[in-house]
């Protein structure tokens, strides 16, 4: 049946406002915590918008390798950005990018028998891991709540209530709105903060200015990628966190949509997402999974159509050969993007709450795994230096709080919850192989 080009086109712009923010965010905090020049951090935009675009199109074609053909629309989640910030401190932005790439290409290899590893990866160990994440991620906000490390202004009063203003804002379209309205309320309380400092004569448009109108794309401009250890350790931890919460929103699309899920549906969707952080590695931009945020706005609009998908990446893909309105972005204040933050990082550390909500809280072995792992991640994180004299191999796993966090609690949960359960299974057989017998 023919769909009528302006309801395509109408559902297609909401889709893009629900997902611009996330999308315009990550590149934004990660270029200014690596102290980019604005050139950069506009090819880092505008990268970052396009890749989204392609990875969405890979996602929603279906064919034998890849794509599960459902309406997701795909960007960088933000529990990728405190391990990119780290690595690229720590290693420098071809690490980065040498990471993404081989995460990506991990997950290709394990799509095919991912459901075998979830035994390695339940609530407990997923829960510690994401809240460690958002955990580390809240320095980086309340840096830029005062006005960003190393301003002259710091701290300063009109920093402060730019960003708690901001904050306010979004709490305030959050309680007195529903539906679409909520979820841009981001972007909205970003575009309101912008507008309050250009007020105080706190908005700078020189990078508007100097951008071009068009640019081509450039593989591997910012940084020809590099490989270590690390950092690909840290990107394989992400890319399976973000595996787990793309199941979930495949399975809720799926219901939305009353098409029923294959394994093979779900592998191809797997290797899709592989691809789109290989190509992200590849182009400087970012690992790419299913955006939530945008399952909401499908249940609200109705509009479950591929083609309004497709439209949505063909927007993504125009806007990113658009330097001009990435730069745009680069206008927002350090304090605004704070103040947004700090919704955006708690949310990480939400969800991780939210997931060990899934866990039986009365077994004193998960309350371990918990708390070993969270205390480990944070502890190393604040007391970087902590493993400074033990043997380079054991240093370079413990120089991350999110490696030796997550390492502590895929450990545990291996010592009291996989190991003990097999054990139990073989007794079991045992007592039933002797009372047959």
């Amino acid at each position: 049946m023919k769909q009528n080009p302006i309801k395509v086109a109408s559902l297609s712009i909401q889709h893009v406002l629900a997902m611009y923010a996330g999308a315009i965010l990550v590149p934004l905090i990660i270029g200014s915590s690596l102290h980019m020049t604005g050139k950069q951090l506009t090819y880092l935009v505008s990268m970052d918008i396009l890749t989204s675009g392609i990875a969405t199109i890979l996602q929603v074609w279906q064919n034998r390798f890849t794509g599960i053909g459902l309406p997701i629309i795909l960007g960088c989640t933000f529990t990728a950005v405190g391990p990119i910030i780290e690595i690229g401190s720590q290693y420098g932005l071809s690490a980065i990018y040498g990471s993404i790439i081989m995460s990506g290409l991990i997950v290709i290899l394990i799509a095919n028998f991912f459901g075998k590893l979830i035994k390695f990866f339940p609530p407990v160990v997923m829960g510690s891991v994401v809240t460690i994440i958002g955990m580390t991620l809240i320095p980086v906000a309340m840096n830029n709540v005062a006005g960003g490390v190393g301003s002259p202004d710091f701290g300063a009063n009109s920093n402060l209530a730019l960003a708690f203003g901001t904050l306010i804002f979004i709490i305030a379209l959050y309680r007195i709105f529903k539906g679409f309205i909520r979820s841009i309320a981001i972007l909205l309380g970003l575009i309101a903060g912008t507008a309050a400092a250009y007020f105080m004569g706190k908005v700078n448009f020189s990078a508007v200015s100097d951008a071009s109108w068009f640019h081509m794309v450039k593989p591997m401009y910012l940084a020809t990628p590099s490989f270590h250890l690390v950092p690909i350790l840290i990107m394989t931890v992400v890319a399976i966190v973000s595996l787990i919460e793309s199941t979930g929103v495949y399975f809720a699309l799926s219901d939305i949509t009353g098409r029923k899920l294959t394994e093979k549906d779900l592998v191809k969707g797997y290797r899709a997402e592989g691809f789109a952080s290989i190509l992200g590695g590849l182009f400087n931009s970012f690992p790419y999974t299913s955006y939530s945020q945008n399952v909401g706005l499908v249940q609200l609009s109705g509009g479950k159509e591929k083609n309004v998908i497709y439209t949505v990446g063909g927007m993504l893909v125009f806007l990113g050969f658009v330097p001009k309105i990435a730069a745009l972005t680069q206008i927002i204040p350090t304090s605004v993007l704070g103040g947004a933050m700090l919704a955006m990082f708690g949310m990480v550390v939400a969800a991780g709450i939210k997931i060990l909500s899934k866990v039986d809280f009365s077994s004193q072995e998960n309350l371990l795994i918990i708390a070993c792992s969270v205390g480990m991640g944070l502890g190393v994180t604040t007391v970087p230096n902590l493993f400074s004299h033990m043997p380079a191999t054991v240093k370079i796993l413990s120089n991350s709080g999110i490696v030796a966090g997550s390492l502590t609690a895929i450990l545990l949960n291996l010592i009291f919850n996989v190991l003990k359960s097999t054990k139990k299974n073989q007794s079991l057989s045992q007592t039933n192989n002797q009372t047959v017998a």
